[in-house]
């Protein structure tokens, strides 16, 4: 499966459902493990995990 087919599949639950108020939640934990997994191997990694 491509990662477009997921992307339509998902918004499609939350046009199904009504659900938009979990998008917003959803974003912001994607953009957090993207945050963490990217900051591991920096130098900036004990200021982000002082934020937490």
């Amino acid at each position: 499966m491509s990662k477009i087919f997921v992307l339509k599949e998902f918004l499609a639950y939350f046009r199904q459902r009504k659900k938009w108020w979990l998008l917003p939640l959803v974003i912001m934990f994607l953009l957090l493990s993207v945050l963490v997994v990217f900051a591991q191997g920096s130098a900036l990694a004990p200021f982000i995990y002082t934020l937490f």
